[in-house]
Parts: C-alpha cells; sequence; structure tokens
C-alpha cells in the first residue's frame, strides 16, 4: 500500500491544487480554501489523449469545489500526462491514426485499448481512494462520487462496479461493447451524457450502455452535436447532480 506525498501546492480564487503521488501514480487534488473539514470527495477520469490538469478537468474541479465545497482529485491514466507511454500505448495509438486516416470506425480500436487501460486503472483509482480517505479534511466516512467522459467512462464503469464507496457517478459518450456487463452491476444514481449526432458513438450503441446500467434512479441527457460538442452546461447539470445526492442540503452555483 503506497501513501499519498504531496508534491506541489498553489491557490487562487478560493481553490487550493495539490499535485500528488501514491506510489509511481501522479494526480491532483482540488479542495477549498477554507478547508473544510469532511467535506465530499469527487474523483474524475480525463479523456483519452488528455491529462489530470486538462481545462476540462480544472474547470469541473472549480464548479465542484468553489459551488458545493467539495475536493476534486483527478490522477493521470496510464500512458497519460506525466506517465509514459509503453510500446502497447504507441501501437494502439498508431492503429487508431491509421484507422482514422483510413475512414474507418474508431470504435473497435479505441473500446479495446481503453478496456486495457482500465485493468491498470482500476487498481490505481482504488489505491489513490484509500490514500485521499486518509487525509482529515476527507475522511473514512463520507460520500464519494465519480465523474468521466469518454476514456472517463471506460475506465469508470469497471471502477465504480466494484467500489462500493461511490455513491453517485456521472458518465457518458462510450461505447457499450465492453462494459454493458460491469454496467449491471451498477446500481447507484447515475447521469448519463449522450451526443446525438455522434459520429464515432451511434445513438442505438449510446442507448445500449445506458440502458445496461441497474439503477433505479438514472437519467439520460441527450443533447444535439457530434462527439466533441458535449454543451458545457452538462457540467452544471452534473454539479447539481452531485450536490443532491453527495451534500444533499448543499445547493450548487449556477
Amino acid at each position: 500500500m503506497h501513501s499519498l506525498q504531496f508534491t506541489a501546492e498553489s491557490s487562487s480564487n478560493g481553490m487550493v491544487e495539490r499535485d500528488f503521488t501514491v506510489g509511481d501514480v501522479p494526480g491532483v487534488l482540488w479542495s477549498p480554501a477554507s478547508g473544510a473539514d469532511r467535506a465530499p470527495l469527487v474523483l474524475m477520469g480525463h479523456g483519452g489523449g488528455n491529462h489530470k490538469k486538462h481545462p476540462a478537468m480544472s474547470g469541473r474541479a472549480r464548479l465542484l469545489v468553489t459551488g458545493c465545497g467539495f475536493h476534486v482529485a483527478v490522477i493521470d491514466a496510464p500512458g497519460h500526462g506525466d506517465r509514459p507511454r509503453t510500446a502497447h500505448d504507441e501501437a494502439e495509438i498508431a492503429e487508431l491514426f491509421r484507422a482514422r486516416a483510413a475512414g474507418e470506425p474508431e470504435g473497435p480500436i479505441v473500446a479495446r485499448y481503453n478496456a486495457h487501460l482500465a485493468e491498470l486503472a482500476v487498481p490505481e483509482y482504488l489505491a489513490v481512494l484509500d490514500a485521499l480517505q486518509e487525509l482529515p479534511e476527507i475522511g473514512t466516512d463520507g460520500p464519494v462520487g465519480y465523474w468521466g467522459i469518454n476514456m472517463g467512462t471506460a475506465i469508470g464503469v469497471p471502477f465504480v462496479s466494484v467500489e462500493p464507496r461511490i455513491t453517485a457517478a456521472v458518465f457518458g459518450q462510450h461505447w457499450p461493447q465492453v462494459l454493458a456487463e460491469k454496467a449491471k452491476q451498477i446500481t447507484i444514481p447515475i447521469e448519463f451524457d449522450l451526443q446525438w449526432d455522434d459520429e464515432h458513438i451511434s445513438r442505438e450503441e449510446g442507448l445500449a450502455l445506458f440502458d445496461a446500467f441497474a439503477s433505479k434512479e438514472k437519467s439520460l441527457h441527450v443533447n444535439s452535436g457530434k462527439h466533441k460538442e458535449l454543451p458545457r452546461y452538462e457540467a452544471d447539470s452534473a454539479v447539481r447532480f452531485f450536490a443532491r445526492h453527495l451534500a444533499g442540503t448543499v445547493t450548487a452555483s449556477t
């Protein structure tokens, strides 16, 4: 078991940013500058080709930290951000670019590669959650959420399916072939994003993954637009979702 080591700290506009490592896995923890004790934690997963401090991650974190008083943590997925790529990573990425240039479907390649990354990343998320809950400002008795779209869903669904500490999750925009069986094991409240005109993930595939979740409370958010055109206001909706399920009486800013 690896302990959490903080390696850098900065703050701005009411939010503290702390870089950390758990073993050789780098991550970032955003927290309220007020230092609120026992605040809920939201773990996030970044998209494919991105990293823990991608603007999508820091922007969503700011909404949760300043709007809800939550803590938010992200780790670099294997082969992403500050983590080196393996020969397997390079081969899969080259195959993806080849298929893209040839106009071939990307789904089979991305789903296969993301499944490989999930096998590596799920134990890492479990270890990071263990380490973060040792912090007095988070603790072991507080609610935990998970938020990940695209590759964040590919890693998040297997992670949430085996982690009972997660009490609410936001997923979306991924293929069902690998994830559907694991989604059937998830019963917590979820919010799910789907782009109706996604050029990579068909409507039928997106709906099949949503339908697979066993959650009694699950909301499907469908917007027109292509794969990379998920409206920014869906982030506001996700924040309200987490405020409702993790804090109850806390109201997120809009």
